[in-house]
């Protein structure tokens, strides 16, 4: 018997070039759905005997129905990582009308399970530090557009469950860890800390996230396409922590400044004037007017308790993940010299 091919769509990116290096290493056959033009330089050295590349565009069910000849699985991770867009179409077609072509065209291929990639965006935010498990109801109204697309996306991939698909979705929180190439925006945060003056204390408000490393993410994939339950979602957490949290563990791994709390009048004010600025000169603002309302203020605080008992699931410290986070940014040049010296030897040496 010929053995099957697995499919991971948004290979080139960061948890999908994770997740099929992951893959290969443990002995699967994998083919990498990408756009054309896009960076391979993740997938650089992988056996030509384990891994192909397929082109197409999530968004046309016919690329994906070609790419999945030969496979039973499928790994939907593609998306348009970006909070804000001036075009909405440009984060929103990708996530919801591409996820409804990619498992349109699985259910025509018959696959025996597919796992979609959802986040703990589509679960909302809570005034409190209390955290939110799968059974929290989205409870953001007129979100940021990146935050809609996850939670759209997500009723798509539940429709095709209810239709008979053997979908499992998973929904990692704030990702974390060598392999950040575009950067995200978590990472994009990071490497902003790490370029600031000594002096110089990143402002934080009161809120608080859930960070989790991007290998711990990929193992929590795996879990959820061989024993994950059809029809059900799992969390793929790590620590709960605040944002002064966060900063004052950077602080401590760099001998950076550590933060300074601001209140909001400051955050109101700068997202206005960042997506002003995004709107004229182009760009992307570091915080938008409804990411400021709903989260700068709020948590993202949530539980994997669900995948660690039904999967196994595990992760590592919050500060692990971090430390691995600054450590590649330095090593892969996204810090100007300068800026990087002035970061702790120790952790450039690690």
């Amino acid at each position: 018997m010929i053995e099957p091919w697995t499919l991971v769509t948004g290979a080139s990116g960061f948890v999908g070039s994770r997740l099929v290096r992951a893959l290969v290493e443990r002995g699967e056959r994998v083919k990498g759905f990408v756009r054309a033009g896009s960076s391979l330089k993740q997938l650089e050295g992988l056996p030509e005997d384990r891994f192909q590349l397929a082109f197409g565009d999530i968004t046309a069910m016919h690329t994906v129905y070609r790419a999945l000849s030969r496979c039973d699985r499928m790994y939907h991770v593609a998306s348009n990582f970006k909070m804000w867009d001036s075009n909405p179409d440009n984060i929103l077609k990708p996530a919801i009308e591409g996820t409804r072509a990619t498992l349109e065209a699985a259910k025509k291929r018959k696959l025996s399970k597919v796992v979609v990639t959802s986040s703990t965006a589509a679960l909302g935010s809570e005034p409190k530090p209390e955290p939110m498990d799968e059974t929290h109801e989205f409870n953001l109204k007129d979100p940021e557009t990146y935050i809609r697309s996850k939670h759209e996306a997500e009723q798509v991939a539940h429709e095709f469950a209810a239709e008979g698909l053997p979908v499992v979705m998973v929904l990692p929180s704030g990702i974390v860890g060598p392999g950040d190439w575009k950067p995200t925006p978590t990472g994009a945060s990071i490497v902003q800390y790490l370029k600031l003056s000594p002096a110089m204390r990143a402002p934080v408000t009161e809120g608080g996230l859930n960070f989790v490393d991007v290998d711990d993410v990929v193992q929590g994939h795996m879990l959820a396409m061989d024993k994950g339950t059809v029809g059900e979602r799992y969390v793929l957490g790590g620590d709960n922590v605040t944002f002064e949290q966060m900063f004052a563990t950077l602080s401590a791994l760099t001998g950076l400044a550590p933060p300074m709390r601001i209140g909001q009048g400051w955050v109101s004010l700068a997202a206005a004037l960042m997506e002003l600025n995004a709107n004229l000169g182009g760009g992307n603002p570091t915080v938008t007017r409804r990411m400021a309302r709903d989260f700068a203020f709020s948590y993202v605080f949530v539980t994997s308790e669900k995948a660690e008992n039904e999967l196994g699931y595990t992760h590592r410290p919050a500060r692990e993940a971090l430390a691995r986070s600054v450590r590649w940014y330095l090593e892969k040049g996204y810090v100007p010299d300068k800026a990087a010296r002035r970061v702790r030897l120790e952790l450039r040496q690690a």
